[in-house]
């Protein structure tokens, strides 16, 4: 699965699933900031992830990913096959 692919089914479930304004979801978009994720938000996200891409986001592995493209991209990277 590209990092594309990845966007845009991220992107489906945000609009979808916690109601976020398409237009507030860009690459360089931050999480919180201007996308309004929340806490209760990343409980769903969180799952979400672990049910489409087959993985547990552990709380370490979000230091430092603070904008819409980064955290596609670590998805990205954890789903690549061997």
């Amino acid at each position: 699965m590209t990092t594309e692919e990845i966007k845009d089914e991220l992107k489906e479930f945000l609009v979808a699933e916690l109601e976020i304004s398409p237009e507030r979801i860009s690459d360089d978009a931050r999480l919180k900031e201007d996308i309004g994720i929340d806490s209760l938000d990343y409980v769903d996200i969180i799952a979400f992830v672990r049910r489409s891409y087959g993985f547990k986001i552990e709380k370490a592995e979000m230091s430092g990913i603070t904008t819409y493209g980064q955290f596609c991209q670590f998805i990205s990277s954890k789903t690549v096959n061997d």
